[in-house]
Formats: structure tokens, C-alpha cells, sequence
């Protein structure tokens, strides 16, 4: 974030618990994948914001080869459920800016939205990383042997109460 963002903005950020300042950007805590939050300052008393979380492709995630077809339908998949973050917020949120792109192993995921509220913003900002982790952890394809960190999201989330084991994610 930049010197000419209100005060609002970057109070809201660095008294937030989930976000760690580096450089430019807030960087959330709470998601094993990689969540950036960038602001600039927007129209009227609105700020706005952009949110970009790496994920590993699924054939980089599993320690065996993923076969092409299987890659192209778990990410067109991802893309499908991820379109309804804003859902998850419990905010009424419109995207300036949604995508969803591969690069070479990773997929970078953003959503862009402008917001009044700097308290509230950081909230979205950081619903919407841990939604792209559920999404992503819901999605894994079985049958396959996953690498850290794919590998320990879906024991965290296979584990029932008490340590009891449960199912998968699906």
C-alpha cells in the first residue's frame, strides 16, 4: 500500500491479525497459500482493493503426474466455484475484477472491489484468500498422492472431532 492511502487503510491493515505488511502489500497469515492485498485510493471516500492468492496447479500439488485432462477440468472447475466469493463475505461486494490464470505451476486467483469502510475492507480482503483455499481443498481430485502443503490441508480437513478421522473435504 502506498503513502497516499487514507489512514483509515492502513490502520485497518496493520491492526488486523491476519495480515503481515511487506513492501506493498499485506500479505494474510491465517492461509497456507499465498494472499496479497493492494489498495489505492478510489473515488468519493472508497478505496480500492485488490486481492491475488497463488495456489499450486493440481498436477504441481500431487507427487505423481496429473494427466492434461484431468488438470484443464479441476482448474475450469476451481474458476466456476470461485466465482461466487463474494457470496462468502456476507457483504453485499460487486468485483471490479475477477480472474483466474495459470502460470507455468501456479494459479494466481484475483478479485478487485472498491469498499468505504477499511475495517470492513480487510475483512473481504481476507474471506475471500480463505475462501479460494476452501474452494481449492474442496476441489482436489482423490486419488492421488499430494505434497505439503495440499497434503496437510486435506489431513486437517479429513480430521473429525477429538482426532477421530472423517472423510474428505468432498
Amino acid at each position: 500500500m502506498t503513502d497516499e492511502l487514507p489512514e483509515s487503510v492502513e490502520r485497518a491493515f496493520e491492526h488486523h491479525d491476519a495480515y503481515e505488511h511487506e513492501g506493498d502489500a499485506y500479505f494474510v497469515e491465517t492461509s497456507v497459500f499465498e494472499g496479497r492485498v493492494t489498495a489505492v485510493d478510489g473515488p468519493d471516500y472508497f478505496s480500492a482493493y485488490t486481492v491475488t492468492v497463488r495456489v499450486p496447479t493440481l498436477d504441481a500439488a500431487a507427487a505423481d503426474d496429473v494427466g492434461e485432462a484431468v488438470e484443464d477440468g479441476w482448474f475450469e472447475t476451481l474458476e466456476r466455484r470461485l466465482e461466487d466469493a463474494p457470496k462468502a463475505t456476507r457483504a453485499d461486494v460487486e468485483l471490479d475484477t475477477f480472474d483466474v490464470e495459470r502460470d507455468g505451476e501456479d494459479v494466481y486467483v484475483t478479485f478487485g472491489f472498491e469498499w468505504g469502510n477499511a475495517d470492513r475492507a480487510a475483512d473481504i480482503a481476507k474471506t475471500f484468500v480463505e475462501y479460494v483455499e476452501g474452494t481449492y481443498v474442496e476441489g482436489v481430485v482423490p486419488g492421488y498422492e499430494y505434497e505439503s502443503p495440499v497434503a496437510d490441508l486435506l489431513s486437517s480437513a479429513s480430521q473429525g472431532s477429538e482426532g477421530t478421522r472423517g472423510g474428505t473435504p468432498l
